[in-house]
C-alpha cells in the first residue's frame, strides 16, 4: 500500500469513534469521509478513476465501510493513520485492499466548503456494479409533494382542480390507502430515503442529520448511484432547511434549491416582501409568472436537466422537490381563481375526537406566528375557508409544475423508458378536528398520496404495453418506507439487507392480491410543549388496519403507557370517538395491543412468488 499525504491532522477522537471539529460539532467517522480525500504520492493528485485506484491500491471509503459492517474490527488502527502526521504507521495499517472499490469517495484532504461541495456529490460512485447495458436501464423520476394530502381528483376529491396528476394516474397505480411513518417533513422523508422506521434513523424532529446515527446508510438514491445511473436532486427532497436537507453521498450532481430562505422566492407581493422573518401572510395571490416562487424555478430546473440527461444517454434517478402546498399558500392569482371560495366545504368534522387525550389532539403550532394568524390560533370562518382555498390553489399551482415536467419528458421521448412516482410526505389538516398542519397520528395527517407509473417497455421488471383509460386503484395497506425497496427491486437493483419496509412490487403485477394486514407511524410529544425535541418526552405509537387506528402514548424512559385511543372507520371515515373504555372493543383492543406489540416485522404480507 502507498503513503498519501493527509491532511489536516485530525486529533480531537472521542472513544465512540467520532470527532470533533473545529466548529465543535461532534461528526461520525462515516461523515469525515465524504468531507476528505486522500492525494496519493505517486501522483499527487486526489483520485479519479478506477484504473487509478487498481493501479496505486489506494485505500477508499468503502474498505472503510466494509470495516464498519465488521464490528469486531477495531477502527482505532484506521485513527491512527489518518491522525498520524508522519505517515509511519501507514503502511503498517491491517485494512484490506479492494480492487473493485464500491466507492471512488476519498479520505483527508480538506477542500473549501465550495469545491467540496462540487466534488462530494460524484465521489461516491460504485464502479463495476452496474449492469453493462447502461442505456436500456429504466430512469427514475422521483417527485416529492409538501405537505401534500390526497386532495387530487384522482382520489376523488370533487374540489381539487389536478388535471396533470390525474392524467398521470390514468396510466399507473394509485394507492389509495398509503401513510407515512411520521407526519413531519424530515422524519417522513428520511424513512422514504433509508427504508428504516424513524426509531432506526434517530430523526423525530427538524434538526437531525440521519447520518448521525446511521452513517454507512445507503440512501435510495445513493443505491441507484452506486449502479451507474447519475442522480440529482432539485427542490426539497430531504428536510428544507439546515443541516438535514444536505446529503452529499447521495447525489452525482449538486443539489439545486435544497435550501430556501429568500423570502423573494417564497412571496411576491410588497407587503410580504416588507415583512420579516420567513414567516409573513399566510397566504398570497399575485398575478405574477409562475417561475417567481420557488416551486416554478425547481420545474425549470427539473426541465433543463432532464434535457442534459437525454444528451448524456445514460440512466437517471431525478428527485424533484415541490415545497407547495405547505405555507405560506402563496401561489400565482389564476391558480386561485381555479376555484369559488364558496364552492370548497367547510373542515368536517368540526370539533376534535370524543375523549380523545390532550396529547393526540395538540397543536403543533405551525400556522400561528404568522402575521395574518392569531396567535391563539382561534380563526374566524372567513379566515378557514382563506386558508382552504389557498391550499387547493397551491395544489394546483404544483400541478401545473410537474405537468411541466411530464410534458418534457414525453418531448425528449423518455416517458416511456421512465419509472415516476408521486408522493407526499405526510397528510395535512385543514381545520378538520380543529387541527392545522401536520404533527398527530390522525389519519388526515398520516395518510398520503402516492402514485407509480411504469414506463411502457421491457426494461423495467414490470412493464406494460397497455394504455389504459383509467387509473389502477390499489386499496391495500402500504406505507411510504416501503418505497425504497420497491424502487430498488423494479429496476432490477439488489435489495440492501436491513430496510424496514416491503416491497410492493407484487401490487405493481396486481393491485388486489392479499397484502399486509396493518401499516405503523408515530409521533413525539414533550410533556407540556407543543413542539418536542428528538424522541420527546412521550412518544404515540400507531398501527393502522383494515377498519381500526390503535395508538398507545407511551413515556420515552420506561416506555409506560400513559393514555391510548382506538377508532373504528367503519363508524367515520375520519376519527370522532376514542373507544377506549367501551366493552364493545374490549377484544378489538387487545388484539391491536398484539399487533402493534408485534411490529411491522410481524405484519408481512403472505409470501408470494417472485419470477
Amino acid at each position: 500500500m502507498r503513503n498519501f499525504r493527509i491532511k489536516p491532522m485530525i486529533s480531537a477522537w472521542n472513544n465512540d469513534g467520532t470527532y470533533n471539529d473545529p466548529k465543535s460539532e461532534t461528526l461520525s467517522l462515516a461523515y469525515i469521509v465524504t468531507r476528505y480525500t486522500v492525494t496519493c504520492d505517486t501522483c499527487s493528485l486526489a483520485r479519479q478513476s478506477l484504473a487509478h485506484e487498481q493501479s496505486h491500491h489506494c485505500f477508499t471509503a468503502s474498505d472503510y465501510q466494509n470495516l464498519q459492517a465488521d464490528p469486531s474490527r477495531d477502527l482505532r488502527p484506521l485513527k491512527q493513520m489518518l491522525t498520524n502526521p508522519d505517515r509511519k504507521d501507514f503502511n503498517r495499517v491491517p485494512m484490506p485492499v479492494f480492487t473493485l472499490p464500491r466507492l471512488l469517495l476519498a479520505l483527508l484532504t480538506v477542500l473549501s466548503p465550495s469545491t467540496f461541495t462540487r466534488f462530494a456529490w460524484s465521489a461516491d460512485h460504485h464502479v463495476g456494479t452496474a449492469p453493462t447495458d447502461e442505456k436500456h436501464r429504466t430512469n427514475v423520476l422521483f417527485i416529492a409533494v409538501d405537505d401534500l394530502r390526497p386532495a387530487l381528483g384522482c382520489y376523488g376529491d370533487k374540489t381539487a382542480v389536478t388535471p396533470h396528476l390525474d392524467r398521470l394516474a390514468s396510466r399507473g397505480t394509485v394507492f389509495k390507502r398509503a401513510y407515512c411513518q411520521q407526519a413531519l417533513c424530515s422524519p417522513s422523508r428520511l424513512s422514504l430515503l433509508t427504508g428504516k422506521r424513524p426509531d432506526s434513523t434517530r430523526v423525530w424532529d427538524l434538526s437531525t442529520h440521519f447520518r448521525e446515527a446511521l452513517p454507512g446508510t445507503v440512501t435510495l438514491p445513493q443505491l441507484f448511484k452506486q449502479h451507474g445511473y447519475q442522480t440529482q436532486a432539485i427542490g426539497k427532497v430531504l428536510h428544507g432547511n439546515g443541516k438535514p436537507a444536505v446529503d452529499p453521498p447521495s447525489w452525482t450532481h449538486e443539489p439545486l434549491f435544497a435550501i430556501n430562505r429568500d423570502p423573494k422566492l417564497r412571496y411576491a407581493l410588497a407587503k410580504n416582501l416588507r415583512g420579516t422573518g420567513l414567516k409573513r401572510g399566510a397566504t398570497e395571490s399575485a398575478d405574477v409568472s409562475d417561475d417567481t416562487y420557488v416551486d416554478g424555478q425547481v420545474s425549470e430546473a427539473a426541465i433543463k436537466r432532464l434535457t442534459e440527461f437525454k444528451a448524456s444517454d445514460t440512466p437517471f434517478f431525478l428527485a424533484v422537490g415541490f415545497r407547495k402546498p405547505h405555507l405560506p399558500f402563496c401561489a400565482p392569482s389564476r391558480y386561485w381563481q381555479l376555484y369559488q371560495r364558496e364552492d370548497i366545504s367547510s373542515p368536517e368534522p368540526h370539533a376534535p375526537p370524543t375523549n380523545a387525550p390532550e396529547l393526540a389532539t395538540r397543536s403543533w403550532r405551525e400556522l400561528e406566528g404568522y402575521t395574518d394568524i392569531p396567535s391563539n390560533g382561534e380563526l374566524p370562518a372567513e379566515k378557514t375557508q382563506e386558508l382552504r382555498h389557498g391550499y387547493y390553489a397551491c395544489v394546483s399551482y404544483i400541478d401545473a409544475q410537474i405537468g411541466r415536467i411530464l410534458n418534457h419528458l414525453s418531448e425528449l421521448n423518455l416517458a416511456d423508458n421512465t419509472l415516476i412516482i408521486v408522493w407526499g410526505d405526510h397528510g395535512f389538516h385543514l381545520g378538520e378536528q380543529q387541527l392545522w398542519t401536520k404533527a398527530n397520528n390522525y389519519e388526515l395527517s398520516t395518510r398520503v398520496p402516492l402514485i407509480v407509473a411504469l414506463p411502457d417497455n421491457n426494461t423495467s421488471r414490470v412493464a406494460t404495453s397497455r394504455k389504459p383509460e383509467k387509473a389502477t386503484f390499489c386499496d391495500k395497506l402500504v406505507e411510504l418506507v416501503d418505497v425504497y425497496p420497491t424502487l430498488a427491486e423494479t429496476c432490477g437493483l439488489p435489495i440492501p439487507s436491513g430496510l424496514e419496509g416491503t416491497s410492493f412490487y407484487p401490487l405493481l403485477k396486481n393491485a388486489h392480491q392479499a397484502w399486509k394486514p396493518a401499516a405503523f407511524m408515530q409521533h413525539p410529544r414533550d410533556t407540556t410543549s407543543n413542539r418536542h425535541k428528538s424522541h420527546g418526552n412521550i412518544m404515540g405509537y400507531a398501527v393502522r388496519t383494515d377498519r381500526y387506528r390503535y395508538v398507545e402514548w407511551r413515556k420515552w424512559k420506561g416506555g409506560k403507557i400513559v393514555d391510548r385511543e382506538l377508532y373504528d372507520y367503519n363508524v367515520s371515515d375520519k376519527e370522532i370517538e376514542n373507544c377506549i373504555g367501551n366493552p364493545q372493543y374490549a377484544q378489538t383492543q387487545k388484539e391491536l395491543q398484539r399487533t402493534l406489540a408485534a411490529g411491522w416485522e410481524q405484519a408481512q404480507p403472505p409470501s408470494q412468488s417472485r419470477p
